[in-house]
């Protein structure tokens, strides 16, 4: 309190100087229309920039909760599906009603940690055991697909990537059904390739590149990328094509995992074919 009044008697001056000005300015906008009508518009400029500003901060605030609400309708769109369900019937000329049963569910979850530059990348996520989330487990996002997942515990996952050596995919070419293996090659984030596709075949850039549903974990269908290049080998009846990936894993925040309810039963009868 002491400090306040030695600061207010060291410049009193210069504090009954600002309080003359102001009173003097509050005079000038109350009796001058011209001055008044330039102060609100001056006024309302600054309160708008400044309301403006809170706005697009509480926009971004919530950008993270509107992320999760689409990550999560969308699952619940994919869940619904048709493609989602097996056709269950046994179709017979005469009989024309149709039976499905849901064979792929997908969970929603959100991507906490991430690398793209290594030879062998992980992906984890914020899902797991609870959440009904198991070991080789697809996962994909809303532009295609990420990856598989390696390891769970309770609550988290670790998927391997799409850039990861150790990881191949059962690909297929959607316009003519053509498939090969695809795999990455350590290079750049943005690409794999595509092998085991025969030379005698047309492939063009822009093709698209989608899962074969040739294995219990992905669905046919996902979209996997687009034909960047064909490099035809010569003296070799196979060819392999540059895929330029339809996620971008250096801003990958959300994905799906897919449940296939069918899963373990066609790995059981695959397996007991293969050992008789």
């Amino acid at each position: 309190m002491r400090s306040l009044l030695n600061f207010i008697l060291k410049y009193h001056y210069f504090i009954l100087f600002i309080l003359i000005e102001c009173f003097s300015v509050i005079l000038i906008v109350h009796y001058n229309d011209y001055h008044r009508a330039t102060f609100l518009n001056s006024s309302s400029s600054v309160s708008g920039k400044v309301y403006n500003s809170f706005h697009s901060v509480f926009q971004y605030v919530d950008l993270k909760t509107a992320n999760i609400e689409l990550s999560e309708a969308l699952s619940s769109y994919r869940n619904k599906q048709k493609k989602s369900y097996k056709d269950n019937q046994i179709k017979i000329v005469d009989i024309l009603d149709s039976l499905y049963i849901q064979q792929y569910s997908f969970i929603p979850a959100q991507v906490i940690n991430n690398s793209v530059n290594k030879q062998n990348n992980f992906i984890t996520l914020n899902v797991g055991r609870k959440q009904g989330v198991y070991k080789e487990m697809a996962v994909v996002s809303a532009n295609g697909v990420v990856g598989v997942v390696k390891d769970v515990s309770d609550n988290f996952a670790s998927v391997i990537s799409i850039l990861n050596h150790n990881l191949k995919i059962s690909a297929m070419i959607k316009h003519s059904g053509y498939f090969g293996s695809l795999n990455w090659d350590g290079t750049d984030y943005r690409f794999a390739t595509m092998y085991d596709l025969p030379n005698h075949i047309s492939v063009k850039k822009n093709d698209t590149i989608i899962t074969s549903g040739y294995s219990a974990m992905f669905p046919k269908g996902e979209v996997i990328g687009v034909v960047e290049k064909v490099n035809e080998a010569k003296g070799s009846d196979f060819m392999t094509v540059s895929v330029r990936l339809a996620v971008n894993f250096k801003k990958l925040a959300h994905v799906m995992v897919i449940k296939n309810y069918l899963s373990k039963e066609q790995l059981n009868l695959e397996y007991t074919t293969k050992n008789d």
